[in-house]
């Protein structure tokens, strides 16, 4: 069997680097033979139908993570690859295409233009191709970095997935472009941690919170579904919880959370869109984490020292629900009846676990100016604050929900002892705010009396006009860090923001020095005299400045919302005199032979 000769772009490619850079692939069509069983431990559906299924595992010791990409339907190809915000252009690929007789496998790249290159360093390894009863199953791998400047770092935190479906066969290559193909994107998690299961106790009982038959909207929408405890429901503690997902609807449902209320909640219902005008106001004090889930997680667990207590007299009945449904295409007619199913028992653990709030107050004296593609906002959890509040022994963090509003792009949280950075908490460079979910750490944080917790949000305001301040509304922007840890402490939130006479400061100099033109006058808000700021490089510069170098008022709150004794005003920023090396890609330090050389496939046939 012949190769088929490159175009003349790819020759130079290859000729030019003396590698061979692509994988031919002949797939037959192998009725009957089925794979064995998966080994690949998370699955998620890739586009809205299901049509494309993906598996994956990682390999730590390899640093390598395996994939199996399973095309139910396949036509005449499909790309499948990461990019820094889910776009197809930009983006490392691994394309399967055909010619019209025979098919091929390799690692690709697309350009600003969504026109596919075939790349020179190939770091996707093809295991095995597979017509099954289901449809066509590959099954390759990929180190984490590859030193290639055209690849994506996989690392922890978000990834966004990309692909594309071709209906058509191509001459080459390069013949293709994202433009016109049918695509989309979806975010997950590559890199789970490595945890071991705990024990669940034997005397441990469910209860399913779930969505009772929502028609599924035709458009993109957040469900809430208000529902209580049982009357007289004793305290629990919540040992693990798990998705219920409605068989079909694995592609629509994206992410779920549940809130308890608080204990003032007053008795009604509710269930309906988050956003519709019938919505009571009175949910808005139901915002107390219970459970999270989103796609592409499994069950969490806790420790098996700790559990969630949950029900008792000083504990709220009520529970809000709320569902993220995903329906780019409009797909119409179907019902769900997800939720989340909660493990739990009436032994109590030895711990009770506790979540606790880091980062920035909810207040509009943060902002971001418009037109900006990366503002950094910083929170502080003061040495003052955890030496007031902690036990002696500290806390231990075991996972992590990181928060913001529309406009985040990154947030990371250091632990900082005696001045120096420590270690990272939680990090995630390509946060998006469409996908949130607690993730266990792969390993467990010890936080003392005296040390720091600095939060820090990047955004991008570059489709925005005006200033986005603080506020717990959705046009306005959060910074937060849910750490879930134990033993609990009463400290419940540790969270601070500028002092706000010296922003009164900055608007008074900003309004001097365009000699009055724009009215920043203190007797407007804080958000409307933000309206008023000319955006130029010096209004922009002073208040990056104010933010990064000004004393702070730091809230140091117990559950009642009161703050620790002590003077929490205008406190000096931590003072750090080390701080930890940005992670930088590894590269592999062997490449196995038919990672870089042409390799034919032949298993009887050609045709995708």
């Amino acid at each position: 069997m012949q190769v088929p000769s490159p175009s003349a772009r790819e020759a130079a490619s290859m000729y030019g680097t003396a590698v061979a850079v692509f994988l031919v692939l002949l797939v037959a069509v192998l009725q009957g033979l089925a794979p064995p069983e998966s080994p690949l431990p998370y699955r998620i559906p890739l586009d809205p139908k299901g049509d494309l299924e993906l598996s994956w595992d990682v390999s730590y010791t390899q640093k390598t993570i395996y994939f199996q990409l399973l095309v139910q339907e396949l036509k005449a190809g499909v790309l499948f690859g990461m990019s820094d915000r889910g776009e197809l252009e930009n983006a490392d690929l691994v394309v399967l295409w055909t010619d019209g007789d025979n098919a091929y496998f390799g690692d690709a790249w697309s350009d600003q233009r969504g026109q596919i290159h075939l790349d020179s360093q190939q770091d996707y390894q093809l295991l095995r191709a597979q017509r099954t009863p289901k449809g066509l199953c590959l099954l390759f791998k990929r180190p984490f970095g590859t030193c290639d400047p055209k690849d994506y770092f996989i690392e922890d935190g978000t990834v966004h997935l990309v692909y594309g479906v071709l209906e058509e066969p191509f001459g080459s290559l390069e013949a293709i472009n994202t433009s016109g193909l049918q695509k989309g994107l979806q975010r997950v998690q590559l890199l789970k941690p490595k945890i071991s299961i705990p024990a669940l106790p034997e005397d441990r009982r469910t209860m399913d919170i779930q969505a009772h038959n929502v028609l599924i909207p035709s458009k993109t929408t957040y469900w809430c579904h208000l529902t209580k405890l049982p009357q007289d429901f004793p305290r629990h503690h919540i040992v693990m919880y798990e998705p219920i997902i409605t068989k079909g609807n694995e592609a629509l449902v994206h992410h779920i959370e549940i809130f308890q209320c608080t204990n003032q909640f007053q008795n009604i219902t509710f269930s309906g869109s988050c956003d519709s005008k019938e919505k009571p106001q009175e949910l808005k004090v139901c915002r107390h984490v219970l459970a999270a889930w989103a796609l592409g997680a499994r069950a969490f667990y806790y420790p098996e020292e700790a559990g969630l207590a949950f029900g008792g007299s000083n504990s709220s009945r009520f529970l809000l629900l709320e569902i993220h449904y995903h329906n780019p295409t409009n797909i119409r007619g179907r019902y769900d009846n997800s939720g989340i199913r909660l493990h739990y028992t009436a032994k109590l653990r030895h711990f009770n676990a506790g979540i606790m709030e880091l980062g920035l107050v909810y207040t509009p004296v943060m902002a971001i100016p418009p037109k900006e593609s990366a503002f950094v906002l910083t929170g502080y959890c003061t040495a003052k604050c955890t030496q007031a509040a902690l036990p002696p022994l500290g806390i231990r963090i075991f996972a992590s929900q990181l928060h913001t509003h529309l406009t985040g792009t990154k947030v990371v949280t250091m632990l900082v002892r005696d001045g120096q950075e420590i270690e990272i908490v939680n990090r995630d460079d390509h946060y998006s705010p469409n996908f949130q979910e607690i993730r266990m750490l792969k390993k467990t944080v010890y936080v003392y009396p005296g040390d720091v917790l600095i939060t820090s949000c990047t955004y991008n305001t570059e489709d925005k006009n005006e200033a986005t301040v603080g506020g717990l509304g959705t046009q306005e922007e959060m910074c937060v860090n849910y750490i879930h840890y134990y033993p609990q402490t009463q400290l419940e939130l540790c969270k601070s923001h500028i002092d706000p006479c010296f922003l009164q400061k900055y608007f008074h100099l900003v309004n001097r020095s365009n000699l009055g033109e724009y009215c920043t006058c203190p007797q407007a808000s804080v958000p409307e005299q933000f309206a008023s700021v000319p955006w130029n490089s010096f209004s922009r510069v002073v208040l990056k400045a104010l933010y990064d170098f000004i004393p702070v008022t730091v809230h140091c709150n117990k559950s009642s919302a009161v703050r620790f004794p002590g003077k929490w005003d205008l406190q000096p920023l931590p003072e750090i005199i080390s701080k930890l090396k940005e992670p930088t890609p590894r590269c592999p330090t062997s490449r196995d032979q038919s990672s870089s050389s042409l390799t034919v496939v032949n298993i009887g046939g050609g045709k995708v």
